[in-house]
């Protein structure tokens, strides 16, 4: 079995507080806040100059998460075109975490995913990348490492 979970599903938004408050409106709990922003970032994501904020929003029982993302930089992408960027808004991306990250990497390739930039290492946690799956979705995959 190459997934372990689905991990989260990001949205990047225009005023993150507002939409934390929406979602905790809904019942959802926030996990936690951050900025995210570095070579790591970029190099994950595929864009170069990333900084943003993220809010990580868990459902009550704990099994599902959502990022909600502020991005400042680079200049947010308007309403979803074809293969659109990593930043643009509404929903961003899904996530699963894995167990070996380039043989399901390799796997996806043989049905047409796309890396947007490369396998990228944060800290001594996790290798990280973002792929374009069918129809112009992004995939992300992260394999924990530490």
């Amino acid at each position: 079995m190459t997934i372990q979970r689905m991990d989260n599903v990001a949205i990047v938004v225009d005023d993150l507080d507002a939409a934390v408050a929406f979602f905790t409106e809904l019942g959802m709990e926030v996990e936690g806040k951050a900025q995210i922003e570095g070579h790591w970032a970029d190099h994950t994501v595929g864009l170069d100059g990333v900084r943003c904020d993220i809010a990580m929003m868990r459902t009550p029982d704990g099994h599902s998460k959502l990022e909600l993302t502020k991005y400042y930089a680079p200049v947010v992408s308007g309403a979803a075109p074809e293969n659109s960027p990593p930043n643009t808004l509404g929903l961003h991306r899904v996530m699963f975490a894995v167990d070996d990250i380039d043989d399901t990497i390799a796997r996806l390739r043989a049905h047409g995913a796309e890396l947007l930039g490369g396998v990228a290492q944060y800290e001594n946690n996790f290798r990280l990348c973002y792929l374009r799956g069918p129809a112009g979705i992004i995939v992300a995959l992260a394999e924990q490492i530490g």
